[in-house]
């Protein structure tokens, strides 16, 4: 067998190096973060009651309050970093955030490009619309208005079952997304229980209700690529709230009913 070229055993090598480093630094999440005793969250500031701004002017909400506690069980200091729906992955990816969590549904699409740890909290997407609106099923929508947040758990879901005739107006944010059904721009609006709960709670004039479900999918915490021995401690912890009943509590007290059985 003929000696490999020295260019060639040069790049072979270079890209073995690369690779090791890469999955070294793939592993190093958690060291990092008990060595510096910060990490990095990034959260929901306009989704509640998940999180929101408080008149305080700081975020609250159940995502924050579990960011908290995840912070306190690894004795370390934390930075919460505001996100909307489109940019919760890329912080990850791009390592401007050791965890998110942000109201993160797991599905095979993201799970190819972030990795996820048990659920957390409770949550599921579904349409509301005017009581004095007939809409039972998908079907219904065709020739109406929808609002829903751009890139979004319930865009994905209104996408795969909205027919032909649906006319789907995607907003950059929960906001604008909620704003624009109280402000009668739009018909209907798919968005979260909780959110729709929220809105409906401040604007019963609306006389919005409930119609029909897109997806019931608990919250998950995202975590990057590779980074298995954080995945697991967060684990842990999750796992120790769980049977401690805080996750209950949290629940209860953001969303007025207990967490429930929650898939690991």
């Amino acid at each position: 067998m003929s000696a490999l070229p020295r260019r060639t055993l040069l790049s072979t090598l270079g890209l073995a190096a690369l690779a090791l480093a890469t999955s070294a630094q793939a592993q190093n999440a958690l060291d990092e973060i008990l060595a510096k005793k910060q990490i990095t969250i990034a959260i929901p500031t306009d989704y509640p009651p998940y999180g929101y701004v408080g008149t305080d002017l700081k975020p609250q909400g159940l995502d924050i309050d579990m960011a908290n506690l995840i912070a306190a069980k690894l004795g370390v200091k934390v930075e919460l970093v505001p996100v909307v729906s489109a940019n919760r992955i890329p912080y990850l990816q791009t390592r401007k955030a050791d965890l998110v969590i942000s109201t993160l549904g797991k599905n095979a699409e993201r799970e190819k490009v972030i990795d996820f740890t048990a659920a957390y909290s409770p949550f599921y997407q579904a349409v509301f619309a005017p009581k004095t609106l007939t809409v039972k099923g998908p079907a219904d929508l065709v020739g109406k208005t929808v609002a829903v947040t751009r890139g979004a758990m319930e865009d994905q879901e209104l996408s795969k079952v909205a027919p032909a005739g649906v006319d789907v107006r995607r907003f950059e944010d929960n906001n604008a997304t909620v704003s624009a059904f109280v402000a009668g721009q739009v018909q209907a609006i798919a968005t979260g229980a909780s959110v729709a709960g929220n809105m409906m709670a401040r604007n019963p004039n609306l006389g919005a209700e409930y119609k029909f479900v897109l997806k019931d999918s608990p919250n998950f915490i995202g975590v990057a690529k590779g980074e298995d021995k954080l995945r697991a401690k967060v684990n842990e912890i999750i796992a120790a709230a769980k049977a401690a009943g805080d996750l209950d509590k949290m629940a209860q007290k953001w969303l007025g009913r207990p967490a429930g059985d929650l898939p690991n």
